[in-house]
Protein backbone atom coordinates (compact mmCIF):
# COMPACT_ATOMS: atom_id res chain seq x y z
CA UNK A 1 0.00 0.00 0.00
CA UNK A 2 2.97 2.29 0.93
CA UNK A 3 4.26 2.21 -2.79
CA UNK A 4 0.86 2.73 -4.12
CA UNK A 5 0.14 6.00 -1.92
CA UNK A 6 3.75 7.44 -3.21
CA UNK A 7 3.13 6.86 -6.45
CA UNK A 8 0.16 8.52 -6.56
CA UNK A 9 1.26 11.84 -4.25
CA UNK A 10 4.26 11.33 -7.29
CA UNK A 11 1.81 11.46 -9.49
CA UNK A 12 -0.59 14.34 -8.31
CA UNK A 13 2.66 16.65 -7.65
CA UNK A 14 3.58 16.13 -11.55
CA UNK A 15 0.18 17.24 -12.92
CA UNK A 16 -0.36 20.30 -10.98
CA UNK A 17 3.56 21.03 -11.34
CA UNK A 18 2.51 23.16 -14.69
CA UNK A 19 -0.24 25.03 -13.33
CA UNK A 20 0.82 28.10 -11.71
CA UNK A 21 0.35 31.73 -11.41
CA UNK A 22 2.31 34.73 -10.61
CA UNK A 23 1.31 37.79 -8.87
CA UNK A 24 3.56 40.79 -8.39
CA UNK A 25 3.86 41.46 -4.37
CA UNK A 26 3.55 45.29 -4.66
CA UNK A 27 6.67 46.65 -2.57
CA UNK A 28 8.87 44.02 -2.82
CA UNK A 29 9.89 45.19 -6.54
CA UNK A 30 11.68 48.10 -7.89
CA UNK A 31 9.38 50.97 -7.83
CA UNK A 32 9.16 50.81 -12.28
CA UNK A 33 7.97 47.15 -11.82
CA UNK A 34 5.55 48.59 -9.61
CA UNK A 35 4.36 51.38 -12.02
CA UNK A 36 3.66 48.78 -14.46
CA UNK A 37 1.82 46.42 -12.29
CA UNK A 38 -0.21 48.98 -11.56
CA UNK A 39 -1.24 50.35 -15.01
CA UNK A 40 -1.45 46.81 -16.52
CA UNK A 41 -3.79 45.73 -13.75
CA UNK A 42 -6.37 48.58 -14.37
CA UNK A 43 -8.59 49.08 -17.39
CA UNK A 44 -7.02 51.27 -20.31
CA UNK A 45 -9.22 53.17 -22.52
CA UNK A 46 -9.19 51.70 -26.36
CA UNK A 47 -7.36 55.06 -27.85
CA UNK A 48 -4.90 56.91 -25.54
CA UNK A 49 -6.30 60.71 -25.67
CA UNK A 50 -2.11 61.95 -27.16
CA UNK A 51 -2.50 59.09 -29.70
CA UNK A 52 -2.66 61.19 -33.19
CA UNK A 53 -5.45 60.40 -35.70
CA UNK A 54 -4.02 59.90 -39.57
CA UNK A 55 -6.70 63.35 -40.01
CA UNK A 56 -4.98 65.20 -36.68
CA UNK A 57 -4.71 68.11 -39.62
CA UNK A 58 -8.16 68.76 -39.65
CA UNK A 59 -8.62 67.93 -35.50
CA UNK A 60 -10.57 71.31 -35.61
CA UNK A 61 -13.51 70.55 -38.29
CA UNK A 62 -14.01 67.12 -36.83
CA UNK A 63 -15.58 65.81 -33.63
CA UNK A 64 -15.09 62.60 -32.20
CA UNK A 65 -17.62 60.74 -33.99
CA UNK A 66 -16.35 61.93 -37.28
CA UNK A 67 -13.13 60.57 -36.10
CA UNK A 68 -14.66 57.34 -34.93
CA UNK A 69 -15.68 56.49 -38.00
CA UNK A 70 -12.29 56.99 -40.04
CA UNK A 71 -10.48 55.28 -37.57
CA UNK A 72 -13.13 52.32 -38.04
CA UNK A 73 -12.48 52.47 -42.04
CA UNK A 74 -8.77 52.77 -41.81
CA UNK A 75 -8.71 49.85 -39.46
CA UNK A 76 -10.64 48.01 -42.45
CA UNK A 77 -8.58 49.65 -45.31
CA UNK A 78 -5.17 49.12 -43.98
CA UNK A 79 -6.16 45.18 -42.53
CA UNK A 80 -3.52 42.93 -44.07
CA UNK A 81 -6.11 40.16 -45.06
CA UNK A 82 -8.06 42.81 -46.57
CA UNK A 83 -8.04 43.05 -50.41
CA UNK A 84 -6.07 46.37 -50.30
CA UNK A 85 -9.74 48.49 -51.74
CA UNK A 86 -10.27 52.04 -50.39
CA UNK A 87 -12.83 52.16 -47.67
CA UNK A 88 -15.36 55.10 -47.49
CA UNK A 89 -16.61 56.29 -44.12
CA UNK A 90 -19.45 59.23 -43.55
CA UNK A 91 -20.85 60.70 -40.55
CA UNK A 92 -24.56 61.99 -41.56
CA UNK A 93 -24.85 64.08 -38.59
CA UNK A 94 -22.07 66.06 -39.51
CA UNK A 95 -21.98 65.98 -43.32
CA UNK A 96 -18.19 64.86 -42.77
CA UNK A 97 -17.02 62.29 -45.31
CA UNK A 98 -13.59 60.66 -46.12
CA UNK A 99 -11.76 57.96 -47.77
CA UNK A 100 -8.82 55.90 -46.46
CA UNK A 101 -6.59 54.10 -48.91
CA UNK A 102 -4.07 51.68 -48.45
CA UNK A 103 -0.72 52.53 -50.37
CA UNK A 104 1.44 49.55 -51.31
CA UNK A 105 0.85 46.17 -48.89
CA UNK A 106 1.61 45.36 -45.46
CA UNK A 107 5.34 45.77 -44.08
CA UNK A 108 7.03 44.71 -41.00
CA UNK A 109 8.65 47.26 -38.86
CA UNK A 110 10.17 47.44 -35.39
CA UNK A 111 7.40 43.85 -34.40
CA UNK A 112 4.38 45.88 -35.76
CA UNK A 113 2.83 45.13 -39.42
CA UNK A 114 2.52 48.92 -41.02
CA UNK A 115 0.93 50.51 -43.88
CA UNK A 116 1.02 53.43 -45.85
CA UNK A 117 -1.99 55.34 -46.93
CA UNK A 118 -3.72 58.75 -48.34
CA UNK A 119 -7.02 59.44 -46.43
CA UNK A 120 -9.17 62.21 -48.15
CA UNK A 121 -11.57 64.32 -46.39
CA UNK A 122 -14.33 66.61 -47.38
CA UNK A 123 -15.03 68.82 -44.23
CA UNK A 124 -17.54 71.48 -44.05
CA UNK A 125 -14.98 74.43 -45.27
CA UNK A 126 -12.36 72.53 -47.55
CA UNK A 127 -11.38 69.42 -49.05
CA UNK A 128 -7.97 67.66 -47.94
CA UNK A 129 -5.67 64.87 -48.26
CA UNK A 130 -2.87 63.70 -46.27
CA UNK A 131 -0.36 60.50 -46.26
CA UNK A 132 0.88 58.60 -43.64
CA UNK A 133 2.11 54.88 -42.17
CA UNK A 134 0.29 53.19 -39.33
CA UNK A 135 1.40 50.40 -37.28
CA UNK A 136 -0.30 47.49 -35.30
CA UNK A 137 1.27 45.20 -33.15
CA UNK A 138 0.33 41.76 -32.95
CA UNK A 139 -3.28 41.71 -31.62
CA UNK A 140 -3.34 45.74 -30.90
CA UNK A 141 -4.78 48.51 -32.65
CA UNK A 142 -3.97 50.39 -35.50
CA UNK A 143 -1.82 53.62 -34.39
CA UNK A 144 -0.93 56.32 -36.87
CA UNK A 145 3.10 56.76 -36.63
CA UNK A 146 3.45 59.95 -39.37
CA UNK A 147 1.25 61.68 -41.70
CA UNK A 148 1.62 64.94 -43.94
CA UNK A 149 0.05 66.87 -46.56
CA UNK A 150 -0.87 64.60 -49.42
CA UNK A 151 2.22 64.95 -52.36
CA UNK A 152 0.04 63.35 -54.68
CA UNK A 153 -1.73 64.73 -58.12
CA UNK A 154 -5.48 65.14 -58.45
Amino acid sequence: MRPAYVGTVLLLSLASAGCSISFPILGLSSKAEDEVAMATSSTLPARAPSQPSALSAFASELGPEDIRRADGAMALALDPQGNGAPVNWDNPQSGIKGTFTPVGGPFLRSDEVCRAFIASVQTQKTPGKVQGTACRPSGGEWAVKETQPWKGTS
